[in-house]
């Protein structure tokens, strides 16, 4: 139904679990481009796409593989989350991440006590296939 490039930040949260501090995804915050440039979205939490014009879907993770390229966040195979589609994405059944550059957690920076709750924005950039599902 529609491709988009998505540039923007992955945004990572310190926390501890279990005696240990990580990074936690927090989501991302990045803008969707058509094939000629022109900015016509965003994507952020949910995970959750917006388009200019109203339409919007959130999507739940179905699989997940990794990149090709080190230090890119994974390609993602997402389904629809039930009654989220509406406008011009209402009939989107699956979403793909994929071409994925950049947007892992750092290796450092979330270590101790006194990192907890600081938060890192990490640029990246993946392309966005939106699918309808095939019909009966």
């Amino acid at each position: 139904m529609l491709e988009a490039k998505g540039k923007g930040v992955q945004i990572y949260g310190c926390s501890r679990a279990g005696g240990a501090f990580k990074w936690t995804l927090q989501g991302p915050d990045a803008k969707l481009f058509d094939a000629n440039g022109k900015e016509i979205g965003s994507h952020f939490a949910g995970p959750t796409w917006r388009l200019a014009d109203g339409g919007q879907v959130q999507g739940e993770l179905v699989a997940s593989q990794l990149a090709a390229e080190t230090g890119a966040v994974p390609w993602l195979l997402l389904r629809t989350k039930a009654g989220s589609a509406s406008g011009t994405l209402a009939e989107v059944a699956f979403i793909r991440r994929s071409a994925t550059h950049g947007g892992t957690a750092p290796a450092s920076g979330c270590a101790v006590k006194a990192d907890v709750g600081a938060t890192v924005r990490v640029p990246y950039t993946a392309d966005y296939a939106f699918y309808s599902a095939p019909l009966p």
